[in-house]
């Protein structure tokens, strides 16, 4: 694989090229990670709109229907569903903990078996998830362990 960095004229947006023989999977998640990683999370406080990084995000949780944004100190709402917001982060370090949470694997300080074959997660703001025992395999792949 060839990569060629360019200046772009001085108007000029910054984009993207890819020249390739086939797409395949490999290049598939070399795409989805480019847009992973430059998008942003809409996240919404009472009147006020606000525009977050996907690593300020420890985890998104539904609970009645809505879909709540949890960051380190501040917990805000989200207009997807989860389902939306689970398919936009495949491939990168966000993956479906249970039915109702999306975890960010960064986010993660340490693990400990819990019943049931389920996993707990204290992440660095001190917070516990319980990882569904369904989803356990998905984060130990995430992890490499």
């Amino acid at each position: 694989m060839k990569i060629i960095i360019e200046e772009p004229a001085e108007n000029a947006e910054d984009e993207i090229i890819i020249r390739c023989k086939e797409l395949d999977e490999k290049m598939i998640r070399l795409i989805q990670g480019v847009k992973t990683n430059s998008g942003t999370v809409v996240a919404h406080d009472k009147n006020m709109t606000y525009m977050l990084e996907p690593d300020e995000v420890f985890y998104f949780e539904s609970v009645d229907n809505h879909v709540f944004i949890y960051c380190r100190d501040k917990v805000f709402e989200s207009r997807q569903k989860l389902y939306e917001i689970e398919e936009f982060f495949e491939n990168s370090m966000f993956f479906r903990a249970s039915k109702s949470v999306i975890l960010n694997v960064k986010k993660i300080k340490c693990l400990s078996p819990a019943f049931s074959g389920r996993f707990e997660a204290i992440l660095k703001n001190g917070e516990k998830i319980i990882i569904s025992r369904q989803y356990v395999g998905v984060l130990k792949e995430k992890l490499g362990i």
